[in-house]
């Protein structure tokens, strides 16, 4: 938590806020209980580079700006808790303290990620988002559940895709390496 301090790593982590906010507004309705979204892939890449603390603050941020810029229903801050579990899970998974280009793309990384996508989809999508809608629109866990789970393991292979595709080339960016002092 101490890299918030530093202006690289929260204007990264500001940015992806923002992306994942955007991202949020590009979501696929099938029902009132299932959508498809992909606000997790900002959140995923704040955890790889910044850890879980950071990625949790981001996975926050973005629940409550999107809800802020565009509210899609009432204000429910169980979503709220769900993005900073993700960020949780993403963040201890994913982040690497060497956070070099080369941790990025090896096969345990990718092994990692699968990982993550797991566990996320389980408890995130699947339980605790079951139960927030369960809750918000009076319809049984157990149903909330059933309806979700085809989507939510769908999903994973997608996220997966996506994250590999986009982790290596974040990883250039890298906000851990020193730069050379200027020249007064």
């Amino acid at each position: 938590m101490s890299n918030l301090r530093n202006t690289k790593v929260l204007t990264a982590a500001a940015l992806l806020t923002a992306i994942g906010i955007i991202a949020g507004f590009f979501k696929i309705p099938i029902t009132n209980l299932i959508e498809i979204r992909f606000a997790s892939i900002p959140i995923a890449a704040a955890g790889a580079l910044f850890g879980p603390g950071i990625a949790a603050i981001v996975g926050i941020l973005t629940d409550i700006g999107g809800f802020l810029v565009k509210p899609t229903g009432p204000y429910f801050p169980g979503f709220t808790i769900s993005g900073a579990v993700s960020g949780l899970i993403y963040g201890i998974m994913l982040h690497r303290k060497d956070n070099n280009q080369a941790a990025f793309s090896t096969k345990s990384f990718i092994i990692r990620i699968i990982a993550a996508e797991l566990i996320n989809a389980v408890i995130v999508s699947l339980l605790l988002n079951s139960l927030w809608l369960s809750i918000l629109y009076g319809k049984g866990f157990i149903a909330s559940i059933t309806a979700r789970a085809l989507k939510t393991f769908i999903m994973v292979p997608v996220n997966v895709i996506l994250l590999t595709a986009i982790l290596k080339p974040v990883s250039r960016f890298s906000l851990n390496r020193s730069t050379p002092k200027e020249s007064l």
